[in-house]
């Protein structure tokens, strides 16, 4: 639904309607001989979506104020209801904000993915900072929405793909950017999800609705469906409707030291290919290959055109040549090859376990000087530091949506490529106007639906409508992204 846009606004720690109010924040070195932390250097933080990844982040925000909770599934969010028992409690994160505008400063997002961006655009329309989970959003769209948004509304913002402030990410940006590698021209990245259900047809009757559970605020913007196990809670990562598949649930990890060392930007093209699968659910494996253009030089090394393949449910790239046997690839379940001129670079997720091949020629190398930011406790943690600095001395935190959001959507559009991959062609893209240019009225695309209770039905489509459907997905009636 339209979240109500006058809602009157909280002031903010270090802005100055605290000035004009009278009033001073003490930062934390202040009144650290306390051994606590006044009132006043709290953040008032809400939880939307706490019954999963939700309570890790909130866990790792416990120092400060934990006001509110709003989860669809009480019984599935107990525990978490449980440690906060001073935080109030809701289902319907649209009356949480209408009733405690004045209590919140800001607000964890970790829905499923599909209503990440109404929860989020609420938010910042309220005037709240905003952390939201992984992958940003379910659509391109919604990324760039999502995008415009933090610019117009002026909160601090960053997206849960946590390890993005680890120490590695930085040290393989800064071994890119040094030249050891020499110029990088493919790189191939993997996760070993799914682990949860895909490949799957639609359950052909519901189940009894449980009273713990607002079934209507879990389906949000997306089209109504009877209540089932197979949906919530946790599986809906394997539904088009609702989730990304394996790659929008890992690539935010995987591929986020490739995007910040790379530079990457908006890919010119995708394809794909994959095991089985229908117009409810994602595959159980997939093939990905993006083609990204050329890009400014950092420093004096080029940044050539570079392709990079994805691939994911037990699918792996080739050994790189000098990578010793018996030497785990990346971290086994999830990793990265940069293919350099002169050289290659392997690790794990966010650049963890990295290793330059061959071993002998590196052996002697000195690591080139610190020039990236090096982030001091939690990724949660960093974000409610910049929550708090005042907005002319405050350093944006590391996957503030500036970051984060084309990221995400190069992510989430390479679910475009799996999705119309019955075309049998690359599928070029234009990122700017989020639409392929070799689509013509004419083309077809055969989709199979599954059908509850029946054999998958092959259905024939007009491709370009299909595609741009799926780049911006029709809301249910009562839900929209007006800024």
């Amino acid at each position: 639904m339209e979240t109500p846009k006058n809602f009157s606004r909280r002031g903010f720690i270090g802005t100055s309607a605290a000035s004009a109010a009278g009033f001073s924040i003490l930062p934390s070195q202040v009144v650290g001989g306390l051994g606590h932390k006044a009132p006043s250097d709290k953040l008032h933080i809400a939880g939307i979506g706490v019954g999963g990844k939700g309570q890790v982040n909130l866990r790792n925000m416990s120092s400060e104020n934990i006001v509110a909770l709003c989860d669809i599934d009480w019984i599935y969010a107990a525990k978490t209801f449980n440690q906060y028992p001073d935080a109030k409690q809701y289902k319907d994160y649209r009356i949480m904000l209408e009733e405690m505008h004045k209590d919140i400063d800001a607000i964890l997002i970790a829905t499923p993915d599909h209503t990440h961006a109404v929860c989020a655009l609420s938010a910042m329309q309220a005037g709240k900072h905003v952390y939201v989970q992984k992958p940003l959003t379910h659509t391109v769209y919604e990324s760039r929405i999502l995008l415009e948004a933090s610019r117009k509304y002026k909160v601090v913002t960053q997206m849960g793909n946590e390890g993005h402030s680890s120490d590695t990410v930085a040290e393989v940006c800064e071994l890119i950017w040094s030249g050891a590698i020499g110029e990088v021209y493919q790189v191939d990245a993997w996760t070993d999800r799914p682990i949860w259900p895909q490949g799957l047809t639609r359950p052909a009757q519901g189940m009894w609705l449980p009273d713990s559970i607002n079934w209507d605020l879990f389906i949000g913007p997306a089209v109504m469906r009877p209540y089932h196990t197979a949906y919530h809670p946790w599986n809906w990562r394997g539904w088009w409707d609702f989730g990304t598949g394996a790659l929008g649930d890992m690539a935010c990890h995987v591929l986020d030291v490739v995007n910040a060392a790379l530079k990457l930007g908006h890919p010119t093209s995708v394809e794909a290919s994959s095991s089985a699968f229908n117009n409810e659910s994602a595959p159980n494996s997939s093939l990905i290959r993006y083609d990204f253009p050329a890009r400014e030089k950092v420093g004096k090394l080029l940044m050539p055109a570079v392709n990079v393949t994805w691939y994911d449910g037990g699918l792996l790239p080739s050994r790189p040549e000098g990578l010793p046997d018996g030497i785990e690839l990346g971290q086994g379940k999830n990793g990265v090859i940069f293919h350099g001129s002169k050289g290659k670079l392997v690790c794990g997720n966010y650049g963890s376990n990295y290793k330059l091949l061959p071993e002998e020629k590196f052996s002697k190398l000195v690591k080139p000087p610190k020039t990236v930011r090096r982030v001091i406790g939690s990724h949660e943690m960093d974000w409610v530091r910049a929550c708090k600095e005042s907005p002319e001395n405050r350093i944006l935190p590391a996957s503030n949506f500036e970051y984060a959001c084309p990221l995400n959507e190069m992510v989430v559009m390479g679910n475009l490529a799996v999705r119309m991959q019955g075309l049998r062609k690359k599928l070029k893209w234009d990122g700017e106007n989020m639409t392929f240019t070799n689509l013509s009225d004419d083309d077809k695309i055969t989709v199979t639906n599954g059908i509850p209770g029946a054999e998958p039905k092959k259905i024939e489509l007009n491709a370009k409508q299909f595609a741009a459907a799926l780049v911006r997905t029709n809301y249910r009636e009562g839900w929209n992204l007006k800024i």
